[in-house]
């Protein structure tokens, strides 16, 4: 049997039929990729899911002993209705881009967890001034949209409300304030203000 007409080795077989085209394995391809993305984006949803519990929010953020034991206390926690506000309500955005960006945010605050910059009482007291403000900061560059998810100045009827609350929200829809404007320390204590220009 001369060169030409010698069959190719098994490799060489196997190479060329994964190099060429075929309309089956093209197919085949886009079949695996669509089911890969599928279940990646599932388990990516259920993971950011997970992450947006309380339960989590407690188990990885300076928080048990502090904050959250402030939050108890409210009426975000506790209240005739039944109806809870928790961690992630507040804290995170309901959208997918912001709350990705606003998780990638939350991580400098494990990382003060787990250098131990704020895992007394004291330490966290010490950084509450600067750590509210970020927060506030946020809550004002986005128009306390989390607030506004529940509360919301087209929906609320100011003739049922008290006459002080009805006059501050007049004031502060016609100033173009939000939420956070007046409402610093709603859940949580406020930290010590004395020494900020207009603070408390």
């Amino acid at each position: 049997m001369d060169k030409a007409n010698r069959k190719p080795g098994m490799l060489r077989r196997i190479w060329q039929w994964w190099r060429r085209p075929s309309r089956l394995a093209l197919g085949t391809l886009l079949l695996i990729g669509f089911a890969a993305g599928i279940i990646f984006w599932g388990g990516f949803n259920t993971g950011m899911e997970m992450t947006n519990r309380e339960e989590f929010c407690i188990g990885c953020h300076e928080m048990r002993a502090n904050v959250y034991q402030e939050y108890m206390e409210t009426v975000h926690y506790n209240n005739r209705s039944g109806v809870r506000a928790t961690c992630p309500d507040c804290h995170v955005p309901h959208e997918w881009g912001p709350k990705i960006i606003r998780k990638l945010q939350a991580s400098k605050e494990l990382y003060a967890k787990a250098f131990g910059l704020i895992d007394t009482p004291q330490k966290f007291d010490d950084h509450r001034l600067a750590m509210a403000q970020n927060e506030w900061r946020r809550m004002k560059n986005n128009n306390s949209q989390e607030c506004r998810n529940c509360h919301n100045f087209d929906y609320m009827d100011l003739t049922a409300q008290k006459t002080v609350a009805a006059k501050m929200h007049t004031k502060a829809i016609k100033d173009g304030q939000t939420c956070v404007d007046c409402h610093k320390g709603i859940a949580h204590k406020l930290p010590d203000m004395s020494e900020v220009k207009n603070g408390f």
